[in-house]
């Protein structure tokens, strides 16, 4: 989250409404200070006298910097007070580089010096501050020329002097952390009168390389180890902050210590403190990525085993439907025999059904004929042509007749 520029003047209000002000936390406030001091004024330079000077057990440095106008506060820690050439004293003229920041513990401003010089030692660092106010205004520090670094460079490019303690520094750390990536030295020197033609001499020769085609590399480091400002002054040279400004690929500066700016950490793609620290921002680690890879390779075995054992079940339901084709006649012969039986057990039953109507049928047929009748008592009598006499009005006398009994037939005649 952006802090808020403390040192702008708020608009004026055009409405009549009580303004909504923010509510700060004070260990909040003073980082917010601290953050519009950053952005504001860091890095600086201050000049001034040397006023209550001590130095602690731990190392650390604490004193005032005051002049007529004014004073300030000033703590200057044990790696950098190391770096000091002379023993300040109360009433030294001095200059000072640092920055100012907050002590959110009593929140006063303080300047937290990185590096102290006696007036009148030289213009080294007035010339350094004309040039990086150049510089930036010609652009070549704009964030927006920055290029992000490629996670896992096919080859890595370093400009430094093959005999300097960088360049073994640099080598270790990288032959730990990604031993797999080429390597590609460009020798140069990198102090005195002649370093910073041969900086960009060795800078030219890795783009050469790059735009042919010749070596795939994807990243560059420009290193030297710690030193005084004259010591560093070849990587405050502006043809060589043009030369590293026009690079086909992206520059990691790290020249010096942490506290040690130059002009080309300015114009570089990315800054690092030391020339390890560049060897470590220039690749992922190749355990990182092995391990990265490692997490991918199980994730890709459990979703093959998966769908393997998906597909497996799917064979199962189809080998299941499909069936082996003697299996399937067997089937096809066991329904056939079921429904034989089946057919055969209605048949016989409708067989059975038919026998016992029929069975019926004659029993009735059998208690209608005549017979029966006869049995009973009764006759059956019939005229000399066969006909049965069934009224005795039609009969005449003398007729002869057929009497017919249970047992037997005897001839009457009407009287």
């Amino acid at each position: 989250m952006t802090s808020p520029d403390l040192f702008s003047q708020p608009e004026r209000a055009t409405s009549t409404a009580p303004m909504q002000r923010q509510a700060w936390r004070v260990g909040a406030l003073c980082l917010a200070i601290a953050d519009s001091l950053q952005a504001r004024f860091n890095p600086l330079v201050v000049q001034g006298e040397v006023s209550n000077f001590s130095r602690a057990a731990s190392g650390h440095c604490y004193f005032t910097l005051k002049d007529d106008g004014g004073q300030l506060r000033a703590a200057m820690f044990k790696r950098a007070a190391t770096g000091l050439q002379f023993l300040p004293q109360d009433g030294q003229q001095v200059e000072v580089t640092g920055r100012l920041s907050v002590y959110e513990q009593r929140g006063e401003l303080q300047l937290v010096v990185e590096s102290m010089r006696r007036l009148g030692q030289g213009t080294l660092l007035e010339a350094f501050l004309r040039l990086k106010t150049k510089l930036d205004a010609a652009g070549l520090f704009s964030p927006e020329r920055k290029r992000s670094l490629r996670p896992h460079p096919r080859a890595i490019g370093v400009v430094t002097s093959p005999t300097a303690a960088a360049w073994h520094d640099v080598m270790t750390a990288l032959q730990r952390r990604v031993p797999h990536i080429p390597v590609i030295l460009s020798p140069a020197l990198v102090q005195g009168g002649q370093a910073p033609a041969s900086l960009i001499a060795a800078l030219h020769t890795l783009y050469a390389q790059i735009d042919a085609g010749k070596v795939p590399l994807d990243v560059i480091l420009l290193v030297r180890g710690g030193g005084s400002l004259e010591d560093l002054w070849a990587f405050n040279d502006e043809q060589l902050a043009y030369t590293i400004a026009q690079s086909p690929v992206p520059v990691i500066c790290g020249v010096g210590h942490e506290i040690d700016f130059s002009i080309a950490d300015f114009v570089a793609d990315v800054r690092a403190p030391t020339p390890t620290a560049a060897a470590e921002l220039c690749a992922v680690p190749a355990a990182q990525t092995l391990s990265h890879l490692a997490l991918q390779a199980n994730a890709l075995r459990s979703a093959i085993q998966q769908g393997l054992e998906r597909r497996g079940q799917m064979l199962d339901v189809a080998a299941r439907r499909l069936m082996q084709p003697s299996a399937q006649l067997r089937r096809q012969a066991d329904r056939l025999v079921q429904i034989g039986q089946r057919l055969h057990a209605g048949m016989q039953m409708r067989m059975q059904a038919q026998q016992h109507r029929l069975a019926q049928c004659q029993t009735r047929l059998g208690l209608l004929h005549p017979q029966k009748v006869l049995d009973r008592g009764f006759a059956w009598v019939m005229d000399e042509a066969g006909a049965v006499v069934t009224d005795a009005d039609k009969l005449t006398s003398g007729q002869g007749l057929a009497v017919h009994l249970a047992k037997g037939v005897r001839q009457v005649q009407v009287a």
